[in-house]
């Protein structure tokens, strides 16, 4: 993501495609093509994003990517299919869900590298409610977006239950030494 925010437009522009390929997905219909170049400059240009699903205030999918790797407007509309059908921990998202679903889209900074020498300065470093956190360990790797400190406010929880999703022991983060980044979003929804 460039310094550069989303205009309002073209927000509305990414929520309206993000919902018509969930639609013509569900209904295993071909996606239609998009005119890259019709488009604005910040949404040609390379852009990660993250695509979330709920369903009444419940997590129905989300799925995305940490590094940008093709236009925004692709990277969005692949993960808002991917949320809906692709990811593992439901079901597919059914047509009789549509109405029910509400779309977020996620637009990524790019990661920054944390050095950190304790566990007590990596939760220095964190700034809850802003920094979306990235674990690594070997070839395990998990994330969670900014908006997770709304359930998981307290650093420590929050590094301990994003060692659990990453698949290893809650305390990793206190008992070795991890590789963490960081990055913000630019966060909107229907």
């Amino acid at each position: 993501m460039t310094d550069q925010r989303l205009t309002p437009d073209e927000k509305r522009f990414l929520l309206t495609l993000a919902r018509n390929a969930i639609t013509y997905a569900v209904n295993n219909r071909p996606l239609p093509e998009i005119d890259i170049n019709s488009l604005t400059e910040p949404l040609k240009a390379h852009g990660a994003s993250f695509v979330t699903l709920t369903r009444e205030k419940q997590l129905r999918g989300c799925i995305g990517t940490l590094e940008a790797y093709q236009p925004l407007v692709l990277d969005v509309r692949e993960h808002a299919v991917a949320a809906a059908l692709e990811d593992h921990r439901f079901d597919p998202l059914t047509s009789d869900e549509l109405a029910f679903i509400s779309i977020e889209v996620s637009r990524l900074t790019h990661p920054k590298s944390c050095k950190y020498s304790s566990p007590e300065e990596l939760l220095e470093l964190l700034h809850p409610g802003i920094d979306g956190v990235i674990l690594s360990d070997g070839q395990r790797r998990a994330t969670f977006l900014p908006q997770v400190w709304e359930q998981l406010p307290n650093p420590e929880d929050f590094l301990s239950h994003l060692c659990y999703k990453m698949g290893a022991s809650p305390d990793s983060w206190q008992n070795q030494h991890l590789d963490v980044s960081i990055y913000q979003v630019e966060e909107f929804h229907e």
